[in-house]
């Protein structure tokens, strides 16, 4: 979105949800982390179903601080979060309530609170893009991308963003700190160019443009570039890669992480608010992850779209979500402390 477009918005959304916190009939007040063109989709069919307008206030980074700093007068009844780290945060933080609604029970035990503050709603998984000119493996480990043949071929986006937090934190999970510290500062020193302090897809981009031969970037943006036409660009970028699901040498999955909900603790109206967690876990919106976002659904029964499936069958980490949270803060420092950022060191 444009950042005069963007600022727009913003206003009439702050005049829509910024008024004291009360229930409105046929009203539910959202803040959402992701962005608009992944997720108005789905809130729009629920509308659509539900007769419930959605009031949505799309924001990046310090969307839980405004829900803390808002307290009891807050008027959001739904936060819709990229990482779990945040969900986690969020019930630290005493910002959750109990989710009521019976369909919190199609989610897997792992992928969900054991108090029911926080759900996942899909999954996505932290993969290697890989040129399709200049690699051949079609099998890859976390591992390999540390050793001294991927020297100058590698890139990812920032170290600190959520997504590789997430990643460098299941890596002190499985592995414990020292050897992460080992691997991350290989992985560094791997790189191309010091990490780009844009999106995920800058790693494909600079594929396509020779710059790199592996990226680190989500699954579903290959699904996303492929069908951007208003950027066709992209499609030239998806073109030049394809994705391998990295595992690890002792025979360790894929780490994945989730986009997930919760109820705030002031959600002015619980009932709406549930409904569209209700929604939200329903194979019909389960099925609008799989085929317009490219994510993997978070029930089990609904399946991938037939473009994620051909990307290769997906094994995830056995590391948990709360084990994930758990190590967030130290995968944080690490990169501080490696300067990860500054990019290659020798």
């Amino acid at each position: 979105m444009k950042p005069t477009v963007y600022l727009a918005h913003l206003a009439l959304v702050l005049a829509a949800v910024s008024a004291p916190a009360f229930a409105q009939d046929g009203q539910v007040n959202v803040y959402s982390y992701r962005e608009p063109g992944l997720i108005q989709p789905l809130l729009d069919k629920f509308t659509a179903e539900t007769g419930i307008k959605t009031n949505v206030l799309f924001g990046g980074d310090g969307l839980l601080e405004r829900v803390e700093a808002e307290g009891d007068l807050s008027p959001v009844d739904v936060v819709l979060t990229v990482d779990v780290g945040i969900l986690v945060n969020a019930k630290e933080r005493g910002l959750t309530q109990a989710i009521t609604t019976d369909a919190l029970a199609r989610v897997p035990d792992g992928f969900r609170d054991a108090d029911a503050n926080w759900t996942a709603l899909s999954l996505r998984a932290r993969v290697f893009y890989v040129s399709k000119d200049r690699v051949d493996a079609t099998a890859l480990t976390y591992e390999d991308i540390a050793k001294p043949e991927w020297k100058g071929r590698l890139c990812t986006r920032a170290g600190d963003h959520a997504y590789n937090i997430g990643l460098i934190a299941s890596r002190i999970a499985l592995w414990g700190m020292d050897k992460t510290r080992d691997w991350l500062t290989a992985v560094r020193d791997n790189l191309a160019m010091p990490p780009s302090i844009g999106g995920d897809r800058d790693g494909p981009k600079n594929i396509f443009a020779g710059t790199c031969d592996l990226s680190i970037t989500n699954t579903y943006y290959m699904g996303v570039m492929l069908h951007n036409e208003a950027e066709p660009e992209q499609k030239d970028w998806a073109n030049a890669s394809r994705i391998v699901y990295p595992t690890t040498e002792d025979g360790d999955g894929t780490q994945v992480n989730a986009a997930g909900a919760f109820i705030a603790k002031y959600a002015p109206d619980l009932d709406n608010a549930n409904r569209l967690i209700e929604f939200l876990l329903s194979d019909e919106a389960q099925q609008l992850y799989a085929g317009q976002n490219y994510e993997f659904p978070v029930i089990p029964s609904v399946s991938p779209s037939e473009l994620t499936l051909s990307w290769g069958k997906l094994t995830p980490s056995k590391v948990s979500f709360a084990d994930l949270a758990a190590h967030r803060d130290e995968a944080a420092a690490l990169v501080d402390e490696l300067q990860f950022n500054a990019g290659p060191q020798n």
